[in-house]
């Protein structure tokens, strides 16, 4: 088995040209066509493996191609791949993997393979020699097509694959994202003038079973992080970073994809987006103590500023799909004012803007330099060797938190009583801790971490509600419009009953139960 490391990279046509004129791409590219059929079972049983097989032609030569599922995160994916010549239709895994359990299991689903869908791409190749590393650099152009059959209904679909590919031959890991950043920077090699160069963890296969099946993107939520007892503190560190940057990435890759560009994208993406940010830079504040003061420094603000500009696209989604239709409902003449076309316009022309400077954030070459920048990064933080922290990881999970839900206790008795501002400083307190338990749920006992994590959310929703009632007065404030003076009585109206409930939160947060035993 040969174990598959690479580096995919999504660009824009536009960029292409430029790419193109790198330096590191002068020389003369190898060119081949390549037609690619991807097989399953009726019930996909591969795709819930997250197995692919693949028969690829290439001239007159026609090559069976079996890939596992491994590790994807910022682009860089591992995983086991077999690769042979074959007979087209002739399944010979038996001969093809050297892995008993996994050829047997394909020998058995053979006779059910059927083609799924295809992928018809020309490709141009450069090897190139980075540092120590030799590195093939692959542009693929073309389609993923997936035709009619009695589970896909809709006739044939498809869908353009323009992508770059740094698949390491020999050498470093590291050697791929320096030559990844290398190219992003464009021919000139200047970071103001750079490509847009985004990694993707989404592969041709993947994309084509979706496209076979129909679905679109989804939003995604954050996933566990599983730490060690006997972890480096900085290795911990990392595989919370590197979760972080997977939820990032694929609610980035949902807000990218195909669409119409006057209808804003499901809310959830923006909000998921956004919460993969905040836990990144609550992973940077957890384990600050033990990473370098420089690394958590910028990387703390360059998280931040992303954050922020999303920031606006999710205030006016909360206010467009949860507030607005609340209180348009209260509203007993909301069917007959004449304004209220005008206020639903205005809001929808402000939530469209809002969402474009976001895209302009996401599809700008910065943002895709600092993902490749920061994954190279933390890479380089783990540990060469695993080590023993100086200081069980369990520990200091039980005492960082401790301090912090003291801390919390303290700032709960004083931010209640400083108005719409303090009670946003408590909101995000709340989420930071949450996250920190999120982030060492498997060092704690999980029946106490349980009743800790609701506390906290239960409270989170409260603040979190009375946050966006004070949004929705500071968007409503800007309205030109005068219907916009009596919703603005409403939320205030809202406001103060829910000011009422804080006696009683600020009583759950002196007793939040502790998550430790």
């Amino acid at each position: 088995m040969a174990l598959e490391t690479e580096l995919k990279l999504a660009l824009r046509p536009h960029e292409l040209p430029r790419l193109l004129a790198h330096p590191l791409l002068a020389q003369t590219a190898r060119r081949e066509r390549l037609f690619n059929t991807y097989f399953d079972t009726p019930t996909q049983a591969l795709l819930q493996r997250r197995i692919a097989v693949r028969e690829r032609r290439v001239g007159r030569r026609t090559l069976l191609t079996v890939k596992t599922a491994g590790s994807s995160v910022g682009g860089l994916s591992r995983r086991g791949e077999w690769e042979g010549p074959t007979r087209a239709g002739a399944f010979d895994f038996a001969a093809l993997v050297d892995d008993p359990a996994l050829a047997q299991e394909l020998s058995r689903l053979a006779w059910q393979l059927v083609p799924v869908f295809r992928t018809d791409f020309t490709r141009r190749s450069w090897l190139l020699r980075q540092g120590e590393a030799l590195i093939e650099v692959a542009l693929d152009e073309g389609a993923i097509t997936t035709g009619h059959t009695p589970s896909t209904p809709r006739g044939t679909q498809s869908e353009p694959i323009l992508e770059l590919e740094l698949e390491l031959k020999s050498g470093p890991v590291d050697a791929l994202l320096d030559l990844a950043h290398t190219l992003a920077l464009g021919p000139e090699g200047d970071a103001a003038r750079g490509l847009w160069l985004h990694p993707s963890d989404r592969s041709k296969a993947e994309r084509g079973l979706a496209l076979f099946q129909g679905q679109r993107q989804q939003p995604v939520k954050a996933g566990p992080v599983l730490l060690a007892p006997d972890m480096h503190p900085r290795a911990a560190f990392r595989a919370a970073a590197l979760s972080c940057l997977a939820h990032l990435q694929a609610n980035v890759a949902g807000l990218l994809q195909a669409r119409d560009p006057q209808t804003p994208p499901d809310p959830e993406f923006v909000h998921q987006a956004r919460v993969a940010l905040r836990r990144l830079r609550t992973g940077l504040r957890l384990f600050g103590p033990t990473l370098p003061r420089r690394f958590a420094s910028h990387w703390g603000e360059q998280w931040k500023a992303t954050a922020n500009r999303l920031g606006d696209a999710r205030n006016w989604d909360v206010f467009a799909t949860e507030w607005l239709p609340e209180l348009l409902q209260d509203a007993k003449d909301a069917g007959t004012d004449p304004q209220i076309p005008a206020l639903r316009d205005w809001v929808d022309t402000e939530r469209r803007a809002a969402h474009q400077r976001a895209m302009a954030t996401l599809t700008d070459p910065a943002h895709a330099l600092n993902l490749l920048a920061f994954t190279r990064a933390l890479l380089a933080l783990a540990p060469p060797a695993p080590q023993r922290a100086a200081r069980p990881l369990p520990g200091w999970a039980r005492s960082t938190l401790r301090q912090r839900h003291a801390r919390l206790r303290r700032q709960a008795r004083q931010a209640l009583r400083q108005g719409s501002e303090g009670r946003h400083a408590l909101r995000i307190q709340l989420k930071k801790l949450r996250y920190a338990q999120e982030f060492l749920t498997s060092l704690l006992p999980a029946k106490r971490l349980r009743r800790s994590t609701a506390t906290l959310t239960e409270a989170q929703e409260l603040l979190g509600s009375l946050n966006d009632l004070s949004t929705a007065q500071t968007l409503l404030g800007s309205c030109p419009l005068p219907v916009a003076n009596d919703l603005l009585d409403r939320v205030q109206t809202r406001l103060r009953e829910g000011l009422r409930a804080l006696p009683h939160l600020e009583r759950t947060l002196m007793n939040t139960p502790t998550p430790w035993g």
